[in-house]
């Protein structure tokens, strides 16, 4: 694989992998006043955990110039517990008024979805570079 493959390939990983996070932060957001799901408890907050795809030793990397940039190990749940809000008028309410909400806090959701976007914009960056260093080595060639 060349490095031209090999840094397509890192900014394309990049990329997939920003916009899964992006994805989730959205039902994130989307569920941060759902009290009630399919579990009969409020919704509970989505997490995305990225990890390098291929640990290379230096030498593995200098002999095929491959790296595989990152994945998506897991999407979990935040067990962080529920929000208790006082609203005695809630049908959810229980004996005392109050109700259990959701663990998303949309304040946090919305600088994750910025900071997910600033790294899809870089790996976006980066790849365009790529591409603009092979148009011009083709223009050499040529």
């Amino acid at each position: 694989m060349s490095i031209t493959q090999s840094a397509i390939g890192i900014s394309m990983s990049g990329l997939a992998a920003q916009r899964a996070r992006m994805e989730v932060i959205a039902q994130n957001i989307a569920n941060a006043d759902t009290i009630r799901t399919d579990e009969s408890e409020p919704y509970r907050r989505r997490t995305v955990a990225l990890s390098p795809g291929d640990v290379l030793t230096f030498e593995q990397y200098l002999e095929d110039a491959h790296a595989a940039g990152v994945t998506v190990s897991d999407i979990g749940s935040d067990e962080s517990p529920f929000r208790v809000v006082y609203d005695p008028g809630n049908p959810y309410a229980d004996e005392y008024g109050f109700v259990t909400m959701s663990n998303v806090d949309t304040t946090r959701e919305i600088l994750d979805l910025i900071a997910a976007t600033r790294s899809y914009e870089a790996n976006l960056t980066a790849l365009n570079a790529t591409k603009s260093l092979l148009t011009k080595t083709l223009e050499i060639g040529l």
